[in-house]
């Protein structure tokens, strides 16, 4: 039997631990569509994230490599975030996410309604 168990350093799990995060996925798709994109101007293209999970996730990813962040000698000062090209790199898996998750919503919420895990 195969098995799964975490000993250690996990890369899959520690990458998919942060990419696979709803605010990770929206943040990169963001970018990927509107190009560099200042901290407010991300905020509101998301609409309903707060400050602090912005900051927060805008972080993770560019210690991961998959953003850059350039911050400029202003007053105030001003800082741009855009993809590196790792980010870019991950647009096309993401978007097969996305495929899959759109071709298999509708058959995802029968099932969920029918083990009354939905409309209650």
């Amino acid at each position: 039997m195969k098995t799964f168990l975490h000993t250690g350093v996990c890369p899959v799990r520690d990458i998919l631990n942060r990419l696979g995060s709803k605010w990770s996925i929206l943040v990169l798709e963001t970018l990927y569509e509107n190009g560099t994109m200042r901290f407010n101007d991300i905020q509101r293209s998301l609409g309903d994230i707060s400050q602090r999970m912005l900051t927060v996730t805008l972080r993770t990813l560019e210690e991961d490599g998959m953003l850059t962040r350039k911050i400029y000698a202003e007053v105030p000062p001003r800082v741009e975030y855009t993809l590196t090209d790792r980010g870019i790199s991950f647009i096309p898996v993401l978007g097969e996410v996305v495929r899959w998750a759109a071709q298999n919503t509708d058959a995802i919420l029968v099932s969920r309604f029918e083990k009354g895990k939905l409309g209650k």
